[in-house]
C-alpha cells in the first residue's frame, strides 16, 4: 500500500472530502468511547469542512494521503511558538489501517517540522485509548500528562516526541 502513496499539502478546495474522510477515521473511536455529538460536539469525528477552513486560516499545514486513487489519510500540523508543533486530527481510514499509513504521515510531519526549526511534536489523545497510546509511544511519543475537563467525557492525555 505504501507504494504509489503520496502526501500533499490540502487547500480549502480540499476541505469537504477531507472532512468526510476524518469523520470515517474517527468514527470507530466515537464507537468506542461512546461519543456523540450531544457528549461531545468538538470531536474529530463530528468535524465539518467549515472547521477545517477555520484551522487553515489560523495558520495550520493540513495534508491529505492519497493511495489507491483515493484520500485515505489526514494530518495536520500547527505551530506553537519555541520551535514547538502540535499535530492534530491523524486519521486513516478503516480499510487502510495496519499497512503503515499512519506511520507514513507521522514520519512526513517529523521531517516536516524539522525543515521548519522545530525541535517537538505534541499530542493530546483519548487517555483511555492504549491501544493509540501505544501506538504513538511505538512512533518515538513519551506520555508527559492527564487532565480532565468538566466538558469532556474522557481523560485527555498528553504526549510529546522530539524531532
Amino acid at each position: 500500500m505504501n507504494k504509489g502513496v503520496i502526501i500533499r499539502r490540502l487547500e480549502p478546495s480540499d476541505f469537504a472530502p477531507a472532512a468526510e474522510m476524518i469523520r470515517a477515521g474517527f468514527a470507530t473511536v466515537a464507537r468506542q468511547f461512546s461519543l456523540t455529538e450531544q457528549n461531545c460536539p468538538n470531536h474529530t469525528s463530528f468535524i465539518t469542512a467549515e472547521k477545517l477552513q477555520n484551522h487553515f486560516c489560523r495558520g495550520w499545514l493540513m495534508y491529505g494521503l492519497y493511495g489507491s486513487g483515493r484520500l485515505t489519510g489526514y494530518v495536520s500540523l500547527s505551530d506553537e511558538g519555541g520551535g514547538v508543533f502540535e499535530l492534530h486530527n491523524l486519521a486513516v481510514l478503516p480499510e487502510y489501517r495496519r499497512k503503515g499509513l499512519g506511520k507514513r504521515l507521522i514520519d512526513f510531519c517529523k521531517e516536516n517540522v524539522r525543515a521548519l526549526g522545530g525541535g517537538k511534536i505534541i499530542i493530546g489523545i483519548i487517555e483511555e485509548n492504549t491501544a493509540l497510546k501505544s501506538w504513538y509511544a511505538a512512533n518515538g511519543f513519551i506520555h508527559t500528562g492527564t487532565k480532565k475537563f468538566d466538558h469532556l467525557p474522557f481523560t485527555a492525555g498528553y504526549m510529546e516526541c522530539k524531532v
